[in-house]
């Protein structure tokens, strides 16, 4: 087995900047938005039991309003960028504005990084955040905000410090023997 070429390390960092904006805003979104469709129900205390007698919704309309709603749509919107980038990473969005506008105007990297890492870290904020929709249209009270601030985190803190949670948990696995191990130099 050959070792992947290497990846400048700054553009997952780059990526994770735009990823942890969209995931903030989704989070606010998620936050601000009524989990039923009722008037009675606003802002933070979107997700309380509808007040309104008179109105009692089928399944459906009530899937169809869950399925419906801006955090709902964005998040979805995230998992796909976050399937793309598990499934094509050279094609993902954010690595190719990273590689056509930011990379020529930066020196070059002084160290690549092996690409399985951040690769298997989106890994892990698609099954976060596809776990927050699933459980969102289940009808799971903060199922939704919950999962898209604790991807949001994780962003975040690749963005701004460089510690990729998803990276590490990565090492972590691989070290106990559960992910292939790196090939040996001999």
């Amino acid at each position: 087995m050959t070792t992947p070429p290497g990846i400048d390390p700054r553009g997952p960092r780059f990526a994770a900047w735009i990823t942890s904006v969209l995931l903030l805003v989704a989070t606010v979104l998620g936050l601000t938005e009524a989990s039923q469709p009722s008037t009675a129900a606003f802002g933070w205390f979107a997700y309380q039991p509808l007040a309104n007698a008179s109105f009692t919704p089928g399944a459906g309309s009530v899937l169809l309003f869950r399925a419906t709603q801006p955090a709902f749509l964005l998040t979805l919107v995230i998992a796909l960028l976050f399937l793309w980038s598990v499934l094509s990473p050279r094609t993902q969005p954010w690595g190719a504005l990273y590689r056509s506008v930011v990379r020529p105007r930066l020196a070059p990297p002084t160290e690549l990084e092996d690409p399985r890492p951040p690769r298997f870290a989106q890994g892990v904020g698609l099954f976060v955040v596809t776990v927050g929709l699933l459980l969102h249209l289940l009808g799971v009270a903060w199922a939704l905000p919950i999962a898209t601030a604790m991807a949001f985190v994780a962003a975040f803190l690749n963005a701004a410090f460089g510690l990729c949670l998803g990276c590490q948990l990565y090492l972590l696995l691989q070290r106990a023997g559960i992910l292939g191990r790196a090939p040996r130099l001999p």
